[in-house]
């Protein structure tokens, strides 16, 4: 899906969603118009549309009416709905630092997602994930897109990408399971020195007990996600489905349904199991650091 919802705290917009797409195939079941809802709550047209797109949050006696209308008389299904409902309003009263992040820019969406996250599983072609980055090879990276001129702007960018790096420590850690092409560990971003630092952080991110990181090696050859990077993030409530997030040169891409996101799932875990194991990946790396002089 690309775009996200325009009102509320974007971290909602994944059970938001979720939920207005089951609202909208009730309704479809249902033979029913949206202008015919309206008229059931006392609402405009336009306001069941924003809520069936997940852009507004839903009040729990206008899912009931709704439901009633729907001819849904299930408990089951009822109990469900004004769940995903409650859980998507406590998200939107969520204020994240990002919001307060010019800099953050199109990538403040995926930052609230990810700070409410249980899981991610990132595959990268070209570059060390943004949760395992330096500051040193951060701003690198931001020198050289060429977007940013301003020293400030640069500096917030490189804030932005060392706050989300907190959700790797804590009480309730994100888990993430890396796997990075070998050419990322080569591509000598800033310099030797900025990389031969890059790769000794890498080495200590390995160490936590909430990280798993896999080197797919030069030597493994073809792969199945040699066509791009992609982010997979999973979350605690059982009725949030993943998310995939990947970016192109000129868009954002967002996948939000069960049988996309288990073709994404499924390429992960081939790519995965061609990697190189934990320990064989740490001392790929460490020998790669090693041979990188300044």
């Amino acid at each position: 899906m690309n775009g996200s919802a325009q009102q509320g705290n974007r971290a909602s917009t994944v059970l938001g969603r979720r939920l207005g797409r089951e609202l909208l195939r009730l309704r479809e079941t249902a033979d029913k118009t949206q202008q015919q809802v309206a008229r059931v709550i006392s609402a405009t047209n336009s306001k069941i549309a924003k809520m069936e797109r997940g852009w507004v949050p839903m009040r729990d006696p206008d899912i009931r009416a709704m439901c009633e209308f729907y001819g849904v008389h299930d408990p089951k299904v009822l109990g469900r709905l004004l769940e995903l409902a409650r859980l998507d309003r406590e998200r939107r009263k969520a204020k994240g630092w990002w919001q307060h992040s010019p800099q953050a820019g199109a990538l403040a969406e995926y930052i609230a997602m990810e700070d409410v996250a249980r899981r991610l599983r990132t595959w990268q072609l070209s570059l060390i994930p943004g949760l395992f980055q330096t500051s040193e090879y951060a701003r690198s990276l931001a020198v050289s897109d060429g977007v940013w001129e301003d020293p400030d702007d640069i500096e917030r960018i490189v804030e932005v990408r060392m706050k989300r790096q907190a959700r790797l420590v804590g009480g309730n850690p994100l888990e993430v399971y890396a796997v990075v092409w070998e050419a990322a560990l080569r591509q000598q971003v800033g310099g030797p020195r900025v990389m031969r630092n890059q790769l000794e952080h890498l080495l200590e991110v390995a160490q936590l007990p909430n990280v798993r990181l896999q080197v797919m090696p030069f030597q493994a050859g073809g792969h199945p996600c040699v066509v791009g990077s992609f982010n997979i993030v999973s979350f605690a409530e059982t009725e949030a489905v993943d998310v995939v997030h990947t970016d192109t040169i000129v868009s954002t891409v967002w996948v939000e349904n069960d049988e996309e996101g288990a073709v994404y799932s499924s390429f992960f875990d081939r790519t995965a199991r061609l990697s190189l194991a934990p320990k064989d990946s740490v001392t790929l790396i460490d020998s790669i650091c090693k041979g990188m002089y300044p």
